[in-house]
């Protein structure tokens, strides 16, 4: 991850704010920080951080709210920070376009993860065309999908299914946001559809269904396609 990284931290407790700068600057990163929503947009315009770091529960505006605000103009990535282990929190702010969530307390090991599977997608190009990780090879221009060198049959449900995971490899996508974009608003009230997709399509790219490596169940919010070394 680039060490000239400007990174927002946005969170009312100065105790979480003084860990999270002590542990990002022993990175080598540029740290800010933004004690309420409307310090933290201001802060997100004259400053213009690559990453910001945005606890849910702030004084003025919610971070769902921020989120929301910071979407109508930029893309840049957003981990949210939240201590509410409620899955309707972590489902609105995925679906107001935060890029991924930790719940408080959380190791510093976790955190950079996160930060570095975020910086990531920036980086590479969204055209590409093929996309790998572990045993799974999946050319989108092809419409191809390799595992272990050989050729799979998906059905046309499938392949959507695995290639909007892969779009957003590394990053939660919750239960609405893969509905629509595979079957559409009116399928929003039929979850079971993904359900039986998603166990069909592990069927045929993990070794081991039961226990998947490659598609992981975010509980009670959605899906996450992990991005793994050959």
């Amino acid at each position: 991850m680039d060490h000239n990284l400007v990174v927002l931290v946005v969170d009312d407790e100065r105790a979480i704010r003084r860990f999270l700068r002590t542990s990002l600057e022993a990175y080598q990163y540029t740290v800010y920080e933004a004690v309420t929503g409307e310090e933290a947009l201001q802060c997100v315009i004259n400053k213009r951080p690559d990453l910001i770091i945005l606890d849910i529960g702030l004084p003025d505006i919610s971070g769902i709210e921020v989120t929301e605000k910071i979407r109508e103009w930029s893309a840049i990535p957003i981990l949210i920070l939240t201590v509410q282990e409620t899955e309707k929190t972590k489902i609105a702010a995925l679906d107001a376009g935060a890029d991924d969530y930790l719940t408080k307390p959380f190791g510093v090991g976790e955190l950079m993860a996160r930060m570095r599977a975020m910086m990531r997608r920036v980086h590479e190009p969204t055209t590409e065309p093929v996309f790998r990780s572990g045993s799974l090879c999946l050319d989108m221009a092809k419409r191809v999908v390799m595992v272990d060198g050989e050729q799979i049959s998906l059905t046309p449900t499938e392949y959507d299914l695995l290639k909007i995971l892969a779009q957003g490899a590394g990053k939660v996508l919750t239960h609405t946001q893969v509905i629509q974009a595979v079957w559409g608003e009116t399928y929003l009230a039929e979850p079971h559809l993904l359900r039986v997709n998603i166990s069909n399509l592990r069927k045929k790219i993990e070794n081991d269904p039961s226990r998947p490596r490659l598609i992981v169940t975010e509980p009670g919010v959605g899906y996450r396609l992990l991005m793994q070394d050959d």
